[in-house]
C-alpha cells in the first residue's frame, strides 16, 4: 500500500521565497499572505492522504464499468466526489459572480498538484470541468454563463471536451462530426468522439459537453469547426433538468492506466447543442481549454513523480540491501539500507532535483497567466504561450521516467503490483500524449512559438535569464555553482535557436527534425534558471540566520545537483539539433 503526504513545506518556499507571491502586483495576491495559502494547502493535504490517495489503488484495480448505457466509477469515488465539493475546491479560482472563490490560479495549481498526486485519475473529473468552465466563462453568452457555470462551479455538473475521432487526433481537419442549424437558433450534433476522459459517470447530476463539429458553411480544414455546448441533460427554462440527450457511451476503452477515470467513445445522434462562441471559429474557443489543460498535464507529470519518489525514498531508507562500498553503516543489522549505494543516491536526486524544479516552473507559469487574465499583461500573456509546450512536453517526458527510476529503486519488487510503484508509471504515460502527443507540443514551439511576434517571446525568455545573471553576478555563493552553468545552457539554447532561424526556411526538416531536442533542452534551462532563482532564496535564507538551516542546504545541494548532472545535457542536444535533416530523413520510407 502507498501513501502520500503533501509537500506544503516546499510549496511554501516557491510560493513566499521563490515568487514573493504575497508582495505580487496581481490582483488577488496580496491575500496570499503565508499563513492563508499554509492552511489551504494543509487542508488540501488532508483531504488527499485521508480521503483520495487510499482510493487511488481501488480506482487502479476496480475501474469504471459501463451498465445499462451509464458509466459506474469506483467503489467509494462518488462519496469522495461529494467531499470535495462540498469543501468547494471545484471552485478555488473560479469567478464569484458564479459563485467561485476568486482565488488566483497560481493557488488552485498548488492545490492541483496535491490532488493529482494522491489520485490523477480522480482528480481529472474536476480537471476537466474546469477546462470547460473556463471556455464558457470567456467565449459563452451571458445566457450561458448564467446557464452552466453556477452549477460547474460547485460540482453538481461536471464538464468534458470532445475533439478526437476514430480518424482524426492532431489533424482536427479532418473531423467529420456535423452540427445541422434548427430554427430555434440550437443545432443537431452527429457524429463519434473517442478517448473523451470523463465522457460519462454518475458523480454529477450533469455533464455538460463541449464538442467540435462542422456547421455548414465553414469551408475546409479548421476553419470551418465551431464549438458546442451539447448537455447530457437537456436543460429547462427553470434549470432543472429535462430529457436525455441523444448522446450515448459506445464503449470505455481498456487503458494502460487512469483506470479510474472513464474514458468513453460517445455517439452524438443528433444530440441537441448550442454555439459557443463564434461560428466557425471553435479552435479559438477550444484552445482557451486546451491551454489551461496542457499546462495541468505538465503538472500531473512531476506530480505522479512526486508520489512515487515519495515512496521509493521510504523503501531505500527501510529495505536492507548489501554493505556500503565505505564500511557498514548499520553494523547491528544483517545489511545496510538501499540509500547508502551511490547508484541509489543517483536514482533518488533525479528524481528530486526535477520534481522541485518543475514546480518552481509550473507555479511561476501559473504567476504569468494570473497576470495575463488579471492585469491584462500582454508580455506575461506571450511568455506563458512560449513556455506552454516546455511545461507540457518536458515535464510529463521526464516525470514519466522519474516514476520509471522510482519503480526500480524497488527492484523485482516495483514489478510487482501489490507494491503500487506499477500505478505510478502507468498513470504517468498517458501525461506525453494527451491534450497534444510531446512531438506536437515540440513541432508547435520550435515551427510557431519560437517566430510569434518576430521572436519576441524567446528574446525575453533570454534576457530575463541575462538579467538574472547580471543582477547576481556579485554573489559568490551563486556563480560558479548555479549562475556559470545556467549561462553555458543558455548560451546552448541561443545557439541552437539561431540554427532554426538560419536553417529553417531554407530546409524546413531541419528545424523539426531538431525541435524534440529543442524541447527537451528548453525545459533543461528552464529548470536551470528556477533552480538559480531557488538557490538565491535559500542563500539569502541562511546569510540572514532565519528558518530551518538544513531545509535551506538542501535546497542548495539539490541545485547544484541538478546543475551539474542535468543542465549540461543542453550540449548533447544542441549537437543533435545542428546535425541537421540528413541523420533523420537519411532512409526511404520503403527502407524501413
Amino acid at each position: 500500500m502507498t501513501s502520500y503526504t503533501a509537500p506544503t513545506k516546499d510549496m511554501a518556499f516557491v510560493l513566499h521565497e521563490v515568487l514573493d507571491v504575497g508582495s505580487g502586483a496581481t490582483p488577488g495576491y496580496s491575500e496570499l499572505e503565508p499563513s492563508f495559502t499554509a492552511a489551504v494547502l494543509e487542508e488540501a493535504g488532508k483531504l488527499a492522504s485521508q480521503v483520495l490517495h487510499p482510493l487511488n489503488a481501488v480506482g487502479d484495480a476496480q475501474g469504471c464499468r459501463l451498465d445499462n448505457g451509464v458509466v459506474r466509477t469506483p467503489e467509494g469515488f462518488k462519496e469522495a466526489y461529494d467531499k470535495v465539493c462540498e469543501g468547494g475546491w471545484t471552485g478555488l479560482d473560479c469567478d464569484p459572480e458564479f459563485g467561485g472563490q476568486g482565488m488566483p490560479y497560481v493557488l488552485n495549481s498548488a492545490v492541483g498538484e496535491i490532488l493529482s498526486a494522491s489520485n490523477m485519475a480522480f482528480n481529472m473529473y474536476m480537471g476537466l470541468t474546469h477546462g470547460a468552465y473556463s471556455a464558457i466563462h470567456v467565449h459563452g453568452s451571458e445566457e450561458q454563463k448564467a446557464t452552466y457555470l453556477p452549477k460547474m462551479v460547485t460540482g453538481a455538473w461536471t464538464g468534458t471536451m470532445n475533439l478526437t475521432e476514430p480518424h482524426c487526433g492532431t489533424d482536427l481537419g479532418l473531423l467529420r462530426t456535423r452540427a445541422e442549424p434548427q430554427d430555434d437558433g440550437s443545432y443537431l450534433i452527429t457524429g463519434q468522439k473517442i478517448f473523451i476522459s470523463a465522457g460519462d459517470h454518475d458523480l454529477s447530476e450533469n455533464i455538460i459537453h463541449l464538442v467540435l463539429a462542422k456547421a455548414p458553411g465553414g469551408g475546409e480544414g479548421t476553419r470551418g469547426i465551431s464549438l458546442f455546448i451539447v448537455p447530457k441533460f437537456l436543460i429547462n427554462e427553470d434549470g432543472s433538468l429535462g430529457d436525455r440527450n441523444p448522446v450515448t457511451v459506445g464503449k470505455i476503452e481498456e487503458k494502460m492506466g487512469i483506470h479510474g477515470n472513464a474514458t468513453c467513445v460517445l455517439n452524438y445522434d443528433g444530440a441537441r447543442g448550442w454555439l459557443l462562441g463564434d461560428l466557425h471559429k471553435g479552435m479559438r474557443a477550444m484552445f482557451t481549454m486546451m491551454n489551461e489543460a496542457r499546462i495541468g498535464v505538465g503538472l500531473q507529470g512531476y506530480a505522479q513523480a512526486e508520489v512515487a519518489y515519495q515512496n521509493a525514498l521510504a523503501y531505500a531508507k527501510d529495505r536492507l540491501q548489501g554493505r556500503a562500498v565505505t564500511g557498514p553503516e548499520n553494523p547491528d543489522g544483517p545489511a545496510d539500507p538501499l540509500i547508502v549505494h551511490p547508484d541509489i543516491r543517483r536514482s533518488l536526486m533525479d528524481q528530486k532535483s526535477f520534481i522541485e524544479g518543475a514546480r518552481a516552473l509550473t507555479f511561476w507559469g501559473a504567476t504569468l497567466i494570473d497576470a495575463a487574465h488579471r492585469s491584462g499583461d500582454k508580455e506575461a500573456d506571450a511568455l506563458i504561450g512560449l513556455l506552454t509546450p516546455v511545461i507540457k512536453g518536458f515535464q510529463t517526458d521526464r516525470g514519466f521516467e522519474m516514476c520509471v527510476q522510482a519503480q526500480q529503486i524497488y527492484g523485482g519488487h516495483g514489478y510487482i503490483e501489490e507494491q503500487g510503484m506499477s500505478q505510478f508509471a502507468r498513470d504517468a504515460r498517458i501525461a506525453q500524449i494527451y491534450e497534444g502527443a510531446n512531438g506536437v507540443q515540440a513541432l508547435d514551439l520550435v515551427g510557431r512559438k519560437l517566430a510569434q511576434d518576430g521572436g519576441k517571446p524567446v528574446m525575453a525568455f533570454f534576457e530575463l535569464i541575462k538579467g538574472f545573471i547580471k543582477e547576481n553576478e556579485d554573489n559568490a555563493a551563486l556563480k560558479a555553482d548555479f549562475l556559470d552553468p545556467l549561462k553555458a545552457g543558455s548560451k546552448d539554447l541561443q545557439a541552437a535557436a539561431m540554427y532554426f532561424m538560419q536553417n529553417g526556411m531554407k530546409s524546413p526538416n531541419s528545424a523539426l527534425a531538431g525541435s524534440y531536442d529543442f524541447m527537451l533542452m528548453f525545459g533543461h534551462v528552464a529548470l536551470g534558471l528556477m533552480w538559480a532563482r531557488m538557490a538565491r532564496a535559500a542563500q539569502a535564507a541562511l546569510d540572514a540566520g532565519t528558518g530551518d538551516k538544513d531545509f535551506y542546504q538542501t535546497k542548495l545541494a539539490t541545485g547544484r545537483y541538478y546543475m551539474a548532472r542535468h543542465l549540461p545535457a543542453t550540449g548533447l542536444h544542441l549537437a543533435r539539433i545542428t546535425s541537421g535533416a540528413d541523420p533523420v530523413m537519411a532512409l526511404a520510407a520503403e527502407a524501413f
